[in-house]
């Protein structure tokens, strides 16, 4: 009545060996990596829109981690010129401070301490610049 069914079901597991597979440990670093990036790309805007000794360094410690997270390769960076408004300048610190929320979870997640220290370091600097710049 019915034909049996001659090839295997696309609902089946898939053969182990047909893929990569990646540990639990590298998908964070691979996420944490990713937020960091963000947050380094974002922190290069506000360096380029409102430069800081602070942002400058605070730069740096965010391309070692996404290098270190990286094993080695470190991230692109981008050099952004733009009109200076406040509201842009806020924005974009509440953006970092997403990010760095962000990047904080998962640091904790894979008990990373050195990044969540620095997404934590992030997040307040953010935070207080955020209010500056709303109080202005």
């Amino acid at each position: 009545m019915y034909e049996p069914i001659r090839t295997k079901s696309v609902h089946s597991m898939a053969d182990d060996a047909s893929f990569p597979h990646r540990s639990r440990e590298e998908e964070l670093d691979i996420q944490l990596a990713g937020h960091l990036a963000a947050l380094l790309a974002v922190t290069d805007e506000l360096r380029a829109l409102a430069p800081s000794a602070e942002l400058d360094a605070a730069a740096e410690q965010l391309a070692l981690q996404v290098a270190r997270l990286r094993r080695g390769v470190r991230p692109a960076r981008s050099a952004v010129a733009g009109a200076i408004h406040e509201p842009h300048v806020a924005a974009l610190h509440q953006r970092a401070h997403a990010l760095a929320g962000r990047a904080l979870v998962v640091a904790a997640s894979r008990a990373d301490t050195a990044a969540a220290i620095l997404a934590a370091e992030r997040m307040d600097a953010h935070a207080d610049a955020t209010r500056l710049v709303g109080a202005s």
